[in-house]
């Protein structure tokens, strides 16, 4: 009998973990992983903080379940434009979409739209080599003295440590250079942290806290008298105890600043010339952080400002959409249609399933779960999916040569090459063009070995 055909939509944590549970689910089932970049790993290359490496180990799994037998990679393939979902699902005999949450939230404010006004989702994308940002314009500018980032979680906390810290501490990173040296010659002296909320309901964790303690020549400022004594919830103390020592740490003398701004939250962004140049804050009060009207309005000088404030899904083609949720509607993994049924061969996993949340491990539970409903509704029919060469076939005529895995290893070897020549164990390739021109000369992805 012929094998069973899934493709996968999306190689980041919940797209491979998927892959993993149904190439050991069963032993006659096919997947082609499909990526809208040239280099798998998504969230975990791309949104995962350069100065954290040991987070980004994990990319040794996921790379393993990539170079399995019945996995194939075809990169640099947009699902949607390149092909359609309503073609993979002729196919396929199943297709899972794990494609994350790749846009930031807004603010909703007035100013938003001003030069030098960025997302997280961007700015993260931008220091983390992504070829979709290659420059930020004149955002960090010698002129940028001051920057806020609004939101009081890690990605928050993330972008503010990378602003203050020194070219130093960063040349290690596998940043690209184009970034480094933006970062280098940054303008920024003062970093200021607006967090709607108080300390108390941050979600900083206290590892992440307490490398601020180690930063050189960083000050950190924080109103010691508007810390809570304690908590009896464990993760909230170690946070608290955290802020408190941070508050101990005070300033350096001619060093960068980083300020928490807790119980405060950003009403308007004001503009010059077009471009930010100041955020206008508001005292808020209250567990949900609800402004206090008319009193405490302040303005704070910004060059730059970045709102870490959450992420957000995307349409993928003609699959169902829950604009308000932000997320494609399902049930246990299977896509719902209009009429609240099952769409067939349709299903869901990782960010774009549930909303931007939880950690990279949390996407092996929730990829699971999507896969069981796979297998379970594969076990009633017969395979149907077309093979490899069909697909490549409906690519080919179209112009579209998919980066396969072997492209992706030439990409990461080069990558490795050029950052041992700068005694680097990395240095990120951040454009286009030199991905696709490394990847080409490794062939097109070949068929799964049967």
């Amino acid at each position: 009998m012929s094998p069973y055909r899934v493709a996968v939509v999306g190689s980041g944590p919940a797209g491979v973990y998927a892959t993993e549970a149904l190439v050991r689910g069963r032993d006659d089932v096919w997947v082609d992983v499909y990526d809208r970049l040239p280099t798998p790993y998504g969230l975990v290359r791309y949104g995962v903080a350069p100065d954290h490496p040991r987070i980004k180990s994990i990319v040794g799994a996921l790379r393993k379940v990539l170079e399995r037998d019945r996995v194939r990679f075809l990169g640099d393939v947009r699902v949607g434009a390149d092909v359609t979902t309503g073609e993979l699902g002729a196919l396929y005999d199943a297709v899972v979409f794990a494609t994350g949450a790749p846009t930031g939230r807004r603010l909703a404010i007035a100013g938003e739209d001003l030069a030098g006004v960025w997302s997280a989702a961007d700015f993260v994308a931008w220091y983390s080599g992504h070829p979709d940002h290659a420059d930020l314009g004149e955002s960090l500018g010698p002129a940028a003295e001051s920057a806020v980032v609004i939101g009081a979680g890690n990605v928050a906390l993330d972008v503010a440590r990378l602003l203050v810290k020194s070219a130093a501490d960063l040349e290690q990173t596998d940043m690209p250079p184009h970034v480094l040296d933006r970062l280098a010659h940054s303008g920024v002296r003062e970093v200021h942290l607006v967090c709607r909320r108080g300390p108390e309901h941050a979600r900083f964790s206290a590892k992440e806290l307490r490398e601020l303690l180690d930063l050189d020549g960083v000050g950190i400022a924080i109103d010691a008298e508007g810390l809570p004594d304690r908590s009896t919830d464990p993760l909230t103390a170690a946070n608290l105890k955290a802020f408190a020592d941070l508050a101990r740490s005070g300033t350096v003398p001619g060093g960068r600043t980083l300020r928490f701004h807790f119980r405060t939250r950003p009403v308007e962004l004001l503009g010059a010339g077009g471009a930010v140049a100041a955020v206008r804050l508001e005292r808020t009060r209250g567990p949900g952080g609800t402004a206090t009207p008319a009193v405490g309005i302040t303005d704070l000088k910004a060059g730059l400002v970045v709102s870490a404030v959450g992420h957000r899904s995307t349409p993928i083609g003609t699959l169902p959409f829950d604009e308000g949720l932000g997320r494609v509607p399902h049930a246990a993994g299977r896509v719902l249609g209009a009429d609240g049924r099952a769409v067939a061969g349709q299903y869901v996993a990782g960010w774009v399933k549930r909303g931007p949340s939880g950690v990279v491990g949390t996407n092996r539970a929730c990829a699971a779960e999507t896969v069981a409903a796979v297998l379970a509704d594969l076990a009633d029919r017969p395979p149907r999916g077309a093979g490899p060469e069909a697909v490549d076939r409906l690519l080919a005529g179209r112009g579209i040569r998919p980066v396969g895995y072997d492209g992706w290893l030439s990409i990461d070897a080069e990558e490795i090459g050029r950052g041992r020549a700068l005694g680097r164990a990395r240095t990120k390739i951040p454009d286009w063009e030199t991905l696709r021109r490394v990847a080409a000369g490794a062939g097109r992805p070949g068929p799964h070995s049967a």
